[in-house]
């Protein structure tokens, strides 16, 4: 493999099409204002570079990223490339990752508009994320100790796994398929709207309107905190800690919670609702 170190490249397609390169200490940097700099790359590796230029990783294939910093202005940093790993790195320009396969993300710092759109077979562990619209219509991911901070995350996403993470975010989860989310804090509003197959396990969910219009939902061991007019229209299977503010109209399936602030079955109700809504001893 070509070893290139201590390099500053600003201009445009500076290392286009290399393969077999290694690149330590490099500065992606200039007047110039260059863009796609290692487009069509194979087989690259990055360790201790700056990247401060649009386009750097677009159609590569074999990429590794090692104390890599991206900055603001490195917008758009790695579509259509696949088999990439980063690690200890920070991913901070807009619209990072999209239509990427095969990624894993490791002790990773991101924040990115729109990241991680459209992309398969993830695997993250200890990373924080700020993002807008983050992982939307992706699949096939597997997140761990994820400490995440925005709106409308995982939409239309399907086949995820999130444990022992923190979610700060808003219209998490709409109409994502075949999801397990264990041993979390999920914090926001109008929680996984119109969700199929998705399980929450040993989580603490907070938020108004949660867990609506889902189907096969399930709630393992679960703490609601001031959850307001949670599983309307619902089929749902919930074991709840502790109270849960209000409960309106759930479809079909069965709740069992210690307490309830208030269940509210409405006679205008457009579906026929038949859940059973127990508390705990009864």
């Amino acid at each position: 493999m070509k070893i290139i170190e201590n390099k500053i490249f600003p201009e445009e397609r500076a290392l286009y099409g290399v393969d077999e390169v290694e690149l330590l200490n490099c500065r992606f940097e200039g007047e110039e204002d260059g863009e796609s700099a290692l487009k069509e790359a194979r087989n690259v590796s990055l360790k201790d570079c700056y990247m401060d230029l649009r386009y750097p990783l677009w159609h590569d294939e074999n990429v590794a990223l090692e104390r890599v910093e991206m900055t603001a202005k490195c917008r758009a940093a790695l579509w259509y490339s696949h088999r990439i790993v980063v690690k200890d790195s920070k991913l901070h320009g807009i619209k990072a990752l999209r239509e990427c396969s095969d990624i894993e993300l490791l002790n990773t710092s991101v924040i990115s508009p729109e990241f991680g759109w459209r992309s398969h077979r993830i695997l993250g562990k200890n990373i924080s994320v700020e993002s807008e619209y983050g992982f939307f219509e992706s699949s096939h991911i597997s997140i761990a100790n994820l400490q995440y901070k925005g709106k409308y995350s995982f939409q239309y996403v399907h086949d995820l796994v999130i444990e022992d993470s923190v979610l700060d975010t808003k219209d998490a989860f709409w109409h994502t398929k075949n999801a397990i989310i264990r041993n979390s804090v999920v914090k926001g509003e109008y929680l996984a709207w119109y969700a199929e197959d998705i399980t929450f396990e040993n989580c603490t969910i907070s938020g108004t309107q949660p867990l609506c219009y889902c189907k096969n939902l399930k709630l393992i061991n679960c703490k609601m905190e001031n959850c307001d007019l949670s599983f309307e229209y619902s089929d749902v299977d919930a074991d709840i800690v502790g109270e849960v503010l209000s409960v309106k109209n759930p479809k079909s399936g069965k709740i069992v919670a210690d307490n309830y602030g208030k269940i509210i079955l409405t006679e205008d109700s457009k579906i026929k609702c038949e859940a059973q809504i127990l508390k705990r001893g009864n």
